[in-house]
């Protein structure tokens, strides 16, 4: 009998969301974290948006996994009381040149079943008379949300549940064993150890393709080798906080949604995330101060009252990408390993933005996949 009957590597929010659905009935469950507390990455270096799903392509899981999560998060955040508010997004045109850029994208979202309205100039500056802009979409499901606060929810109901979370421990090895279980190696702060568990799901994030390798997929072969985008912010001063009440993105450009306007559940303004590919791991954290002139000039796109002065490095995250620099937007992969011969170790590779709002649908997607 193995140790354990399912074992999450990766205790960010969505490892924790696993974790938590998971446990409600199968509580012989344990989830692996090589920080010394959960959630200190990607979990808690995003926007913490609830996203609507307006830009994910129709049918795939980043669309699916996101409009259902969407509903299942606003309803979590208020069955449960955990801090968010419904503040709404527009994306507005700062030109007449971008207004054509609009219809695709209102377009986009419809046809994943999002509820959208397109305004006028005059509209925009109804609902936020300090932005430039030539016309927008208007999002009414957008919200914010505390990821520490969801992360604490999902990690209460793992030990609630009688499952188990045991930080401080990386993982440097699996492997199959005869009776179909898997053997699971930890390096707990230098002292090297074992068990067996019946089902491995990594979630480990920045880190899936590295733990997919350990268990002797060949990453290449199988598109898993990730790439990573750095995304930084800079926050606004509190004395112009005020004059944006609701989330204002761009018009998307390239790789990412542009720099846009974020208001947190605290009030405080700022700006972000950009997109700069690095290498890694290991990451660094850091902004760096000299791309102040061009967070001014995207910032002004969209508040043009905004000056050197006003804004100040705040922090970034990190998103781990499964297309490379220039590429177009690839879903994420959630793969059962049937078809290469193990039968119980689940991949989820990729696994970015939208997560934070998907975090709950992926856990019933993963429960679904393993149990019906």
């Amino acid at each position: 009998m193995a140790d354990f009957e399912i074992t999450v590597i990766g205790a960010g929010v969505v490892g924790l969301a696993i974790g938590a659905r998971l446990s409600k009935n199968h509580p012989h469950l344990v989830v692996m974290e090589k920080n010394k507390k959960y959630g200190m990455e990607t979990s808690s270096r995003n926007s913490e948006v609830i996203h609507a799903g307006i830009y994910y392509t129709p049918g795939s899981l980043k669309a699916q996994l996101c409009v259902e999560g969407r509903t299942a998060l606003y309803s979590l955040c208020k069955q449960y009381s955990i801090a968010h508010k419904r503040i709404t997004k527009i994306i507005s045109a700062s030109t007449p040149h971008e207004l054509p850029k609009l219809e695709p994208i209102f377009n986009n979202g419809t046809a994943n079943g999002v509820s959208l309205r397109m305004l006028t100039k005059d509209e925009v500056l109804s609902l936020e008379r300090n932005i430039l802009t030539a016309g927008g979409i208007f999002s009414p499901d957008t919200g914010v949300i505390s990821a520490h606060g969801l992360m604490d929810f999902f990690h209460h109901s793992i030990i609630e549940n009688g499952g188990t979370l045991q930080e401080q421990s990386t993982v440097v090895g699996i492997s199959r064993l005869v009776n179909k279980d898997y053997e699971i190696s930890i390096n707990e702060r230098g002292n090297i150890s074992s068990f067996t568990s019946e089902i491995v799901i990594n979630a480990a994030g920045l880190y899936a393709d590295s733990i997919a390798a350990l268990s002797g997929i060949d990453i290449d072969k199988a598109g898993y080798r990730l790439a990573f985008a750095k995304g930084s912010y800079f926050a606004v001063t509190p004395s112009k906080a005020a004059l944006i009440s609701r989330l204002v993105y761009p018009v998307p450009q390239n790789e990412g949604l542009g720099v846009h306007a974020l208001i947190d559940l605290n009030g405080r303004l700022k700006f972000g995330p950009d997109v700069n590919y690095v290498e890694g791991p290991p990451f660094e954290f850091s902004v760096d101060e000299t791309k102040r002139p061009a967070f001014r000039n995207a910032i002004r796109k969209i508040l043009p009252q905004i000056s050197d002065n006003d804004i100040t490095p705040d922090m970034s995250g990190i998103r781990p990408k499964l297309q490379r620099e220039g590429e177009a937007a690839k879903d994420f992969v959630i793969h059962h390993e049937n078809d290469r011969g193990m039968s119980g170790l689940v991949n989820l590779i990729g696994i970015e933005s939208p997560v934070l709002t998907s975090s709950h649908a992926i856990a019933r997607y993963i429960d679904d996949l393993l149990y019906k």
